[in-house]
């Protein structure tokens, strides 16, 4: 489902100096790529695509591209400044409707196992899952309820139960959460 939409300007071949004039008035070098589309360089104001990734980073966008029209595209990849964190560029990847995509799947835990209320601690080991379906069928996000698992009990990605349309890619023997028991630290002896 196209849940927002997002504004792209177009984008001449900019020096670094140039670029970084850009992101200091807001906006946020991009491309946008796919069949329909071949490579096109764009800016997004970097205000909507941080809102964007707050609410769902996964969401079909309904994107106004120049000289292209409206398409559905996806946030492919977004480079971040590892000083600053702040958003340096986007790679958009144009969808077709049509033909099924890859993509992860972020996976929620929900309740609170019983075997941590007795003292074992919880593990999760993956946190999203790869998926193949048609983008309209893609979620932003899978709850799972954990809630009845007890110490020594544990979750693979073959327990998940995903709504018809969607073809779990993950190796089904990977664990996503296990409930492990408390080791009891051992006394340290200090020598006299």
């Amino acid at each position: 489902m196209m849940s927002n939409s997002i504004q792209l300007s177009e984008r001449d071949q900019l020096s670094k100096s140039q670029m970084n004039v850009l992101r200091k008035q807001g906006q946020v070098p991009a491309v946008v790529y796919g069949t329909d589309v071949g490579s096109i360089s764009v800016t997004v104001s970097e205000k909507d695509i941080l809102s964007t990734l707050k609410r769902n980073p996964r969401a079909i966008l309904h994107a106004a591209i120049p000289q292209n029209g409206n398409k559905p595209v996806l946030i492919q990849n977004v480079q971040r400044d590892p000083l600053s964190n702040k958003i340096v560029h986007v790679d958009f990847y144009q969808l077709n409707m049509n033909i099924s995509m890859d993509s992860k799947v972020t996976i929620h835990f929900s309740g609170e196992p019983v075997g941590v209320k007795e003292g074992g601690i919880l593990q999760v080991e993956l946190y999203e899952v790869q998926v193949r379906c048609m983008p309209d069928k893609l979620l932003s996000a899978f709850e799972v309820d954990i809630s009845g698992l007890g110490i020594g009990d544990h979750l693979l990605v073959s327990d998940l139960s995903f709504h018809e349309g969607i073809e779990v890619l993950s190796d089904a023997t990977a664990m996503l959460v296990k409930i492990s028991h408390a080791h009891a630290e051992e006394p340290v002896v200090v020598p006299a």
